[in-house]
């Protein structure tokens, strides 16, 4: 009841544990259910390799026309995505009621250079860039898989014997074309 009046508001986020019973269930609706979570929220994180090693960083991101899109500033990691294999995930973690979801894209990314394109995406996306400062570089996540996961909190002992084990979200999860 603490946590539904805010009496933990001021907590960092992390700090419950997680429920005894934790169910992980594919989405099984295929690329649909999955793109529509992947809209809901504005921040994602894609994971490049870089020269030096492979980095997560946290991107604002758009689906537009059902594709991954966020814009970054040149000198930064984000266009280190150009070109490359990257991953790119969303997910959703309640700690209250020890429940979430998790989604992720494998693809391709592509720097959108047709200034038509760049002017269309800066008008369909959700915000400006959450970290302020010029991105003037537009980048296109072209997908190859998408999978996604819900994690609730098991209602009985007994395992659903159309539910993965709790070995990770992505273990059992189809690649399903976005």
């Amino acid at each position: 009841m603490s946590d539904l009046r805010g009496g933990t508001a001021e907590l960092p986020p992390g700090l419950e544990q997680a429920a005894r019973g934790p169910e992980f269930t594919e989405l099984r609706t295929g690329a649909g259910a999955c793109r529509s979570l992947l809209g809901t929220h504005g921040v994602g994180r894609i994971a490049v390799s870089t020269d030096s090693r492979p980095v997560v960083v946290p991107v604002d991101h758009s689906v537009v026309d059902g594709a991954i899109v966020f814009r970054t500033a040149s000198g930064t990691t984000p266009p280190s995505a150009v070109g490359h294999q990257v991953a790119f995930e969303v997910d959703r973690i309640d700690d209250a009621f020890s429940r979430g979801w998790s989604v992720l894209v494998r693809g391709r990314g592509r720097a959108v250079t047709d200034p038509d394109e760049a002017r269309r995406l800066a008008d369909a996306a959700h915000s400006g860039p959450w970290a302020g400062g010029e991105r003037d570089l537009w980048v296109r996540v072209e997908t190859r898989t998408v999978t996604g996961c819900r994690i609730t909190v098991c209602r009985s002992r007994r395992r659903r014997p159309n539910t993965p084990r709790a070995n990770g979200p992505y273990r059992a999860a189809s690649r399903t074309p976005l």
